[in-house]
């Protein structure tokens, strides 16, 4: 018996397409963060991260990293929004109370 030569399909793997729509929507949420106001792209990001990592598990494909990726920067993004939120709280409360 011979022994096959060329990888098969399943051991390569095909890249997760949702994953790389994922990293594409938190680049586009990170690089427009301060300028134009696309942080909200971050929130389908950590979507399409999620529904991605459960993809690659049950199907065997690539593009953890990439899911993982596009996870940290959607979190990484809606941490600052919080943040700068309950910063801006106080200031809001002595404006309306004047």
């Amino acid at each position: 018996m011979s022994t096959p030569t060329e990888p098969t399909r399943s051991s390569i793997g095909r890249l997760n397409k949702l994953a790389l729509a994922a990293i594409v929507c938190a680049v586009i949420a990170a690089s427009g963060f301060w300028v134009f106001g696309v942080a909200v792209l971050a929130v389908f990001a950590v979507g399409a991260g999620h529904v991605a990592l459960n993809q690659i598990q049950l199907r065997g494909e690539r593009g953890k990293g990439l899911a993982i990726a596009a996870l940290a920067v959607g979190y990484g993004i809606a941490t600052l929004a919080l943040v700068s939120t309950l910063g801006f709280i106080p200031t809001a409360v002595q404006q309306f109370s004047q």
